[in-house]
């Protein structure tokens, strides 16, 4: 989806347009950097129990094993045993849906139109990618979603909603989900921590899902890592549950939108035309392009309120010596840029945490990339304490 120019939005964000990346491409880059970190990762093996005390948490899983660390983050989907263990509520909506989702090869298809379509017994998209199929029916959710999904549930699926004859004759992928949306009623309990999917469930319309759970993660690991290495105290993770968590529940409200949209009733369908007349205007899109991608969710950093830059993700800049502010922010550290008209950290204080460098524009960015303080302040505050 591309924004016109963001004029008509708010300057935030370092891109004027969303940029799609595939799934197991972005799976592919994590798991290389991860490897290139040394960073140990067990596949196949299942958390069967969590014990938490004062001092740390030890892990149990399937295979007998044990594990003993100062935090643990629970990042293990929406029916997270480690949320359980935590004692932390899981609120939100029962599901009335069936959507599936596959990677598929399809005969007789030629009556299927690319895109998204609606009809009386439900929706479906096909492509933008080759083979790709997704299908949503109002009648319920599935009886057991931890069936195999076949080419011929998919296949019945296809026939129903579109009305054709079109055969399923492989599949290469495929998963099938519903719009149950909840939300941990907390992000924190002690010394363990929750992020991603064991955080919040919802419909995966747009990718938010993926792009939510990568947002907590990018806020969440800095500030792990300051209290790991000690150069900052446990106060700062009380930061995490208020900044993340309105961001989780807006995406929960545009998703059961999205699905309140989709149904195919006569009243449903009159307001889809007129939310698709409002999406067909310069500041319609610009709004549901924040939205989608995230951007436009404000942290509520205490006194910043009315801040239009501070606890958003910093906007591009070009940088006095022509870089722009991505290339310098991308190294996990925060990135002071000044102009020199207002005071800023004695930089012996933060030598191996903040990189300073002459800006258009004064403003404190947090590894995450989130603006903790903008030139309209008197005194740019310390790293440890943004």
């Amino acid at each position: 989806m591309d924004v016109p120019d963001g004029s008509d939005g708010p300057d935030t964000g370092p891109l004027p347009f969303m940029v799609a990346i595939p799934q197991h491409e972005l799976e592919t880059i994590l798991r290389d950097r991860a490897a290139e970190l040394g960073v140990p990762v067990r596949r196949g093996v299942a958390v069967t129990g969590v014990d938490a005390d004062d001092e740390g948490v030890t892990v149990h899983d399937d295979a007998g094993g044990t594990v003993r660390a100062r935090w643990l983050v629970g990042a293990d989907g929406g029916r997270s045993v480690v949320r359980r263990a935590a004692g932390i509520g899981f609120p939100g909506t029962d599901p009335e849906i069936t959507g599936r989702q596959a990677l598929v090869d399809l005969a007789e298809a030629d009556d299927l139109e690319p895109g998204w379509h609606h009809g009386p017994e439900g929706v479906w998209c096909v492509g933008p990618a080759p083979g790709r199929i997704l299908t949503v029916e109002f009648d319920g959710p599935p009886p057991d979603r931890d069936v195999p999904v076949t080419a011929e549930e998919l296949e019945k699926s296809l026939r129903r909603v579109t009305g054709t004859r079109v055969r399923v004759t492989a599949v290469h992928s495929a998963t099938r989900w519903t719009d149950n949306a909840r939300q941990a009623s907390a992000y924190r309990a002690g010394r363990v921590l929750l992020a991603g999917d064991a955080a919040h469930v919802h419909p995966p319309f747009g990718g938010q899902g993926l792009g939510l759970g990568l947002s907590d993660a990018m806020n969440l690991g800095w500030k792990l890592a300051a209290v790991v290495h000690e150069w900052s105290g446990d106060a700062l993770l009380d930061t995490y549950d208020p900044e993340r968590r309105p961001a989780g529940a807006e995406v929960l409200e545009l998703t059961l939108a999205q699905v309140a949209l989709m149904r195919p009733d006569p009243k449903t369908i009159a307001l889809r035309r007129f939310a698709g007349q409002l999406l067909d205007t310069r500041a319609g899109v610009n709004a549901a392009a924040a939205l989608l991608a995230g951007p436009d969710v404000h942290a509520p950093l205490p006194g910043w309120e009315d801040d239009p830059l501070v606890g958003r993700l910093a906007p591009e800049v070009r940088l006095d010596d022509g870089r722009r502010l991505a290339e310098v922010a991308r190294d996990g550290r925060f990135t002071l840029v000044t102009d020199g008209t207002v005071p800023v950290p004695d930089p012996e204080s933060d030598p191996d945490r903040t990189t300073t460098v002459p800006g258009p524009r004064p403003m404190l960015v947090r590894p995450d990339g989130v603006v903790a303080w903008s030139g309209r302040a008197p005194q740019c505050p310390r790293a440890d304490t943004a």
